[in-house]
């Protein structure tokens, strides 16, 4: 048995699940055949680890790989009653016998070139009478009357028992039905999210020093703010639109991750007043990088996030990857690696600067195997 207390099921991160779920719907696909032939999904993991951003990113990989239009339904169970997932009941024409209004949930377009995906969140949080319906859904495609296009793919989620959050134990007879897959936090993967993203450079640097803050949850703790890659997230979207100062914010940062690391933070992120100007580093006006690990990871930071708003300048990379032989191995190779994660396939456009070839020709090793 796993950590977790979930027994005998596989155990990824988001970018595996990602991956594995988006070639079985693809493979279906492509093959001709109906996406509603895999069977429904179950995804079990601790509160906001990326289960709802995971299912969104199949919806991407699917249109990427096959044209096709994805429509995303994300139902939140635990804000749901039985009629919203049944309809509401009233009388046929002639007044003789019951039939169920259609539930904006089954308003799908059921035409070839659109998948549609059926997202069923807090399924384990939902109340009994709830779950029936919906574990009919993942089961059998249908509620009452109302049936599921073959074209539709249908993905449940939900927190685990050890969790400590409202859970209901799924049945046995209904779990033996369903694929179930855990997921697990992963820095390396949330951070190849997070430079896609646009998360607030601040955030990454601070995380990329202090991994082990980037999931702070604790069944066993009564506290109501603490760190997850979703609260994050939302410490990112505070920077971004509302103040960039963290002193301040830090009372809105505390209300999210904790007191406690909302002060850590604050003073980490200090550093950043001490950086050069990445405008100077980009136009190679600047070759000699500062000292300090917490500095070096602000650095990196700051680069990677000019660099996703000039990926296009390929001169300016080029020149940020010069500066990037300076820096002490480790981070070097950091920086690069989190460059690769810009885009998707931004190491072919790397690969046509000669300074990126010659960085790969120094300290290339130190990639393991990432090249």
């Amino acid at each position: 048995m796993n950590e977790s207390g979930l027994a005998n099921i596989p155990s990824m991160d988001v970018n595996a699940v990602v991956e594995q779920l988006s070639n079985m719907y693809c493979g279906l696909l492509l093959k001709g055949r109906s996406p509603g032939k895999a069977p429904s999904v179950m995804l079990w993991g601790p509160p906001g680890v990326g289960k709802s951003q995971g299912v969104h990113q199949i919806g991407e990989k699917i249109e990427a790989a096959t044209g096709r239009k994805v429509c995303v339904t994300d139902v939140r169970l635990l804000l749901f009653n039985p009629i919203d997932l049944r309809g509401i009941p009233t009388a046929n024409e002639d007044k003789t016998l019951a039939v169920w209004l259609r539930p904006k949930i089954f308003d799908m377009d059921p035409g070839k070139d659109v998948v549609n995906i059926l997202f069923l969140d807090e399924i384990s949080a939902a109340p009994p009478s709830v779950q029936a319906a919906a574990y009919q859904i993942t089961l059998d495609r249908t509620v009452g009357e109302h049936h599921l296009p073959d074209n539709c793919i249908v993905i449940a989620a939900g927190n685990r028992t050890t969790d400590k959050s409202v859970t209901y134990k799924m049945p046995k007879a209904l779990a033996n039905r369903l694929l179930h897959i855990e997921v697990e936090g992963c820095f390396e993967t949330w951070k190849q999210w997070a430079m896609q993203k646009g998360i607030h450079p601040k955030v990454v640097g601070f995380l990329s020093f202090r991994r082990d803050h980037l999931m702070k949850f604790d069944p066993a703790s009564e506290e109501l703010a603490f760190a997850t890659p979703r609260s994050w997230e939302m410490v990112s979207n505070i920077l971004t639109h509302v103040n960039e100062d963290v002193e301040q914010v830090k009372s809105l940062i505390g209300g999210l991750v904790g007191v406690g690391m909302a002060l850590e933070f604050r003073t980490w992120c200090k550093v950043f007043h001490s950086l050069p100007k990445m405008e100077d580093i980009f136009a190679g006006k600047i070759t000699t990088p500062p000292k300090g690990n917490d500095t070096l990871y602000a650095l990196c930071a700051a680069m990677v996030a000019y660099a996703r708003d000039h990926k296009e300048d390929m001169d300016s990379i080029a020149k940020s990857i010069r500066y990037a032989q300076q820096l002490p191995p480790d981070f070097s190779a950091m920086l690069i690696k989190d460059y690769m994660y810009l885009e998707e396939n931004y190491r072919s456009k790397l690969m046509r600067i000669p300074e990126f070839s010659r960085w790969l020709e120094s300290k290339g090793w130190l990639l393991n195997g990432t090249v």
